[in-house]
């Protein structure tokens, strides 16, 4: 019996040793260890028929060598999960050399991009911002602005209405009328910020953006409107754009005129053009120098102070820049559209 233990001992501890792995190790452990089926285990279940002197004996033989074997099975089973664990680092080493993984990054819708390019040119150009509410009395949305009861814009089917002489705004330009209310001249602002009305089509929405300007001072003619104007498309469109005026009417400005820019698709040099319909021109916005009856609602000089005033819808000059042929793709959240900008 104590021969068949050393040569258990002997098998037991080549197997532990060979043991390349831990499903090895675990292997070795269950053939000589295992309760059921383990060599010494088989061994220890036989103790019971031998006599008492050589059970003794052989019993606490057995003991020795089962606590050598598992202190054994211990040591050999750190050593293989510290090289496990030393290869799956060196395999999953991170190289921090590497450049990060990309994600998703968004970025500003284009509307406001442009309607940021645009304020940055007339703020370099000395124009202020200024700002007002979006629910608006009457008379700063008409009557100050020389629009008189009966005018078709005061309509109830143009304008959103929300209370008897209270409304959406149907243009900024009534921020122009509370900012000369409040100081004197000389006055160089624009206004943008969101205006409502009662339209939607393909090139018109019930919600959109304008950006209107002032400027009143001393001896402020139509020619300085020309070059602020010129200056501000030459800026966003480049050097090549060219603007024109045709005569016009507006209650507030007086003269009036609608002002085109060459169109920025074809250059006004190609006939078969769909945007420009052949004609070469764009229709942009209206201006015009302020009416002296305005300056009455603000008590300002018309004899000492001129001034002039313009205005245009910022989804119109950006789908004129972006070249997008359909308005509402700006508010159609189609991530597809947004992600080109």
């Amino acid at each position: 019996m104590e021969a068949e233990l050393s040569k258990i001992e002997s098998e037991a501890r080549a197997a532990i040793e060979s043991a390349g792995s831990e499903e090895a190790l675990a292997a070795a452990d269950n053939q000589f260890l295992g309760r059921k089926s383990g060599k010494l285990s088989a061994v220890l279940k036989g103790l019971r028929d031998l006599p008492a002197d050589e059970r003794s004996r052989v019993g606490q033989k057995a003991n020795e060598i089962k606590a050598a074997l598992e202190a054994l099975i211990a040591e050999r089973r750190q050593k293989l999960s510290g090289a496990a664990l030393a290869g799956r680092l060196e395999k999953e080493r991170l190289d921090l050399t590497l450049p990060a993984a990309s994600h998703f990054r968004g970025s500003l819708h284009p509307l406001v991009q442009a309607d940021r390019k645009m304020r940055a040119i007339f703020t370099r150009m000395g124009f202020s911002i200024a700002s007002g509410p979006e629910c608006e009395f009457e008379y700063y949305n008409f009557e100050a602005l020389n629009i008189p009861h009966d005018h078709p814009a005061r309509d109830m089917q143009d304008t959103f209405y929300l209370a008897p002489g209270v409304l959406l705004r149907t243009h900024t330009s009534p921020v122009q009328i509370r900012t000369m209310e409040k100081r004197k001249p000389p006055v160089r602002i624009i206004a943008p910020g969101k205006v409502y009305r009662r339209d939607s089509d393909q090139t018109h929405s019930p919600m959109f953006h304008q950006i209107e300007g002032l400027w009143v001072d001393e001896g402020v003619t139509f020619a300085d409107l020309k070059g602020v104007l010129g200056h501000f498309f030459r800026e966003l469109f480049g050097s090549e754009a060219r603007l024109r005026f045709r005569p016009s009417f507006f209650p507030f400005t007086e003269p009036s005129a609608e002002a085109d820019l060459s169109c920025v698709f074809c250059g006004g040099k190609d006939s078969r053009c769909g945007v420009c319909k052949g004609s070469g021109w764009l229709e942009v916005m209206g201006c015009g120098m302020v009416d002296p009856r305005v300056f009455a609602f603000v008590d300002y000089d018309p004899e000492k102070y001129t001034g002039f005033a313009f205005g245009f819808g910022v989804e119109r000059i950006a789908m004129l820049l972006y070249g997008v042929p359909d308005l509402r793709l700006f508010t159609d959240n189609d991530v597809r559209f947004l992600e080109q900008y």
